[in-house]
């Protein structure tokens, strides 16, 4: 059964899917978003965050979409991966902030975000199977 949000983050339009009985996530229907498409607009740099507060993981179902998005996008180089952004609280200003389970500091963090700290992606391009 689809789960029914636990929070008020949700559109009209999300709250609206998760009534219809049709396309309930047991036939295997689901939604996710990614929280970050960042990039540098004079550079055309560009890289996926998805960002977890209290650590949380990333759920099996966005693990599938995850990878075959980043899949599709590693043919171009000004990709430069997929991440997962954890933070032990709810951002860098209350916690510690984890990149690809990593702690680093917020300096660190600024510097990826510069695309000037290396690290690999989350999802190596020859682990991606559909």
């Amino acid at each position: 059964m689809t789960q029914q949000r636990r929070d008020s983050h949700s559109t009209e339009f999300g709250l609206w899917l998760r009534e219809q009985k049709d396309i309930d996530s047991g036939y295997g229907y689901v939604t996710t978003n990614i929280d970050f498409v960042w990039a540098n607009y004079k550079t055309d740099d560009y890289m996926l965050l998805e960002e977890k507060r209290y650590m949380q993981p990333i759920k099996f179902y966005q693990e599938r979409i995850f990878k075959r998005i980043h899949q599709n996008q590693s043919i171009d180089d000004k990709y430069h991966g997929f991440y997962l952004l954890q933070f032990e609280k709810t951002s860098p200003l209350d916690g510690k902030i984890f990149l690809n389970n990593n702690e680093i500091s917020t300096s660190e963090l600024i510097d990826f975000l510069k695309f000037q700290y290396s690290t690999d992606s989350f999802y190596p391009i020859e682990e991606v199977s559909y």
